[in-house]
């Protein structure tokens, strides 16, 4: 099921305001934040429409999480931080989705809780481009 509204659900121009396609895992897609402020950060998104972890089976819980660690793997492999920090909040997205945010000691909010989107670092379409190309290679 597909909400007309969500950029996780249609992508394209409604994606296009906060984030990048990367691919499709077994249950999910992996999008690439566009707010770069922790290098690789990323979002795992539930192939579904759906707001809640509860609204899917075992099963497919057990494949969106198995879908988030390899994700996490890869982000781990690709930008070695020192720690990557999980979000499962938001009152007003509801779509099932995990931001996976990698930071770095000494970095932007070590020891403390990331902003959701602090506008502070964006990059080029080649820059894009290369951290892409890096998560892919170590998914």
């Amino acid at each position: 099921m597909k909400d007309q509204n969500c950029g996780y659900c249609m992508r394209g121009e409604l994606l296009d305001q906060f984030g990048i396609y990367i691919c499709d895992l077994s249950v999910s897609s992996l999008i690439l934040f566009k707010e770069q402020s922790k290098p690789g950060r990323c979002i795992v998104a539930y192939k579904d429409h759906v707001s809640e972890i509860v609204d899917i089976s075992k099963e497919e819980r057990d494949a969106f999480m198995d879908d988030v660690a390899r994700a996490a793997n890869a982000l781990h492999k690709a930008f070695r931080p020192d720690k990557v920090n999980y979000g499962a909040y938001g009152d007003t997205g509801c779509h099932l989705h995990m931001p996976l945010v990698p930071k770095y000691k000494g970095g932007d909010e070590w020891g403390g809780v990331f902003q959701m989107n602090p506008q502070k670092t964006y990059l080029s379409e080649e820059e894009y481009e290369e951290m892409i190309r890096k998560i892919k290679e170590n998914l």
